[in-house]
């Protein structure tokens, strides 16, 4: 069994994937061109923003995003403390200060109650501008943006959402990467919409925040291609990857991300009464990156996580660590009860197989094998 079966579903779309490489390879066009910009539009349709500009990988996607705004030294970005790193090393590569939000046990995702906090501490402190909220959608569920968007707008502050786990995932009738002045997701092959190596995107309803990151992304491109108005990056998504794209998205927006919502009900309730449960609210759906369950503490976690693993099914741990435990933050470290609070009701987790060509008996397995892994 496959943690999450990329052969298994390149084999469903077999035809169609193959088409568009033979395709893309006998056109001789690899950089840029026709593929990406079908992408680009057919993304930000999907997401329902008028603008999307696709780059090189995730990671990237969240620096041009930072970059765009001109983020810098001096300038706070809060960011959930339960995250990959990513989320904060694009903050501190910037020269800003990644100023870490506790998460809620529930979701996973940044407390709105704890942001609110976090912004009057850093004001209250007067050493940091409060400039940016980069939100993020973990596990595929969007952060609690009804309650997010107006703190950011109270505070005057930038909303960058970090959908890189998101896509696909909604509130009400608004889809992930619609969400923040700019959204940023991942194109890396186990993401709910993942390609055939790296590659992202960045969504946002702003034409010149968009023309600036197109040119953040060709080196700080003008208006030739030797002439260069700002020092930027080489992050640009061949046509390898977004013909590949194209295919998968009409398959995740036909039948995938329907399927992943049968497995998630299924994996739920078989195990409602021996683990915590994903909690995904009245109004929100998740794409399902990852189905995430919890325990009362790690040496139970750990413990079904070899037993799975004894009798062949994969399991992950999202994440071993927390941001402000990272030894590269730990100049940024004081006491801070909150955090360590919040770690700690989280801290027991273990993601399980979640992908869309799962079948029933397979999810049954993994369930029952959890339980019995418990009974031990």
């Amino acid at each position: 069994m496959e943690f999450r079966d990329l052969r298994r579903q390149y084999e469903a779309l077999k035809p169609e994937i193959d088409e568009a490489l033979l395709g893309c390879a006998s056109s001789g066009g690899f950089i840029q061109g026709r593929h990406v910009a079908e992408l680009e539009a057919q993304l930000a349709d999907y997401a329902g923003v008028e603008h999307c500009v696709t780059c090189a990988n995730g990671t990237d996607a969240l620096s041009l995003a930072l970059r765009v705004w001109q983020v810098g030294e001096g300038d706070a970005v809060f960011v959930p403390d339960f995250t990959f790193f990513a989320s904060a090393e694009v903050v501190a590569a910037q020269g800003a200060t990644p100023v870490f939000v506790p998460v809620r046990p529930d979701t996973y995702n940044m407390d709105p109650e704890a942001l609110e906090q976090r912004i009057e501490r850093v004001k209250a402190e007067g050493r940091l501008r409060p400039r940016v909220v980069l939100a993020v959608d973990l596990f595929g569920l969007p952060a609690d943006f009804n309650r997010i968007i107006p703190i950011a707008e109270a505070n005057n502050l930038l909303l960058l959402e970090d959908a890189a786990q998101g896509f696909g995932g909604a509130i009400g009738g608004r889809k992930a990467c619609s969400f923040g002045h700019i959204a940023a997701t991942s194109f890396f092959p186990a993401k709910p919409l993942g390609c055939y190596g790296d590659g992202g995107a960045i969504f946002t309803n702003r034409a010149d925040w968009a023309a600036a990151a197109r040119s953040l992304a060709q080196h700080g491109r003008g208006a030739s291609k030797y002439e260069h108005t700002a020092v930027g990056l080489n992050s640009r998504l061949d046509a390898i990857q977004a013909a590949v794209l194209k295919v998968k998205l009409k398959a995740f927006a036909n039948y995938e991300l329907e399927k992943v919502q049968h497995i998630a009900k299924q994996y739920t309730e078989a195990l409602a009464s021996a683990v915590v449960t994903p909690t995904v609210a009245e109004g929100f759906s998740s794409s399902w990156a990852q189905y995430t369950v919890r325990f009362a503490n790690c040496s139970k976690r750990d413990k079904v996580k070899q037993y799975l693993a004894a009798k062949g099914i994969p399991s992950m741990i999202y994440y071993p660590s927390p941001m402000h435990l990272q030894p590269v933050f730990a100049d940024l470290l004081r006491a801070d009860k909150e955090l360590e609070s919040g770690w700690a009701s989280v801290k027991a987790c273990l993601s399980l197989p979640m992908h869309p060509y799962l079948t029933d008996q397979e999810v049954t397995l993994v369930a029952n094998t959890v339980i019995e892994a418990l009974n031990e």
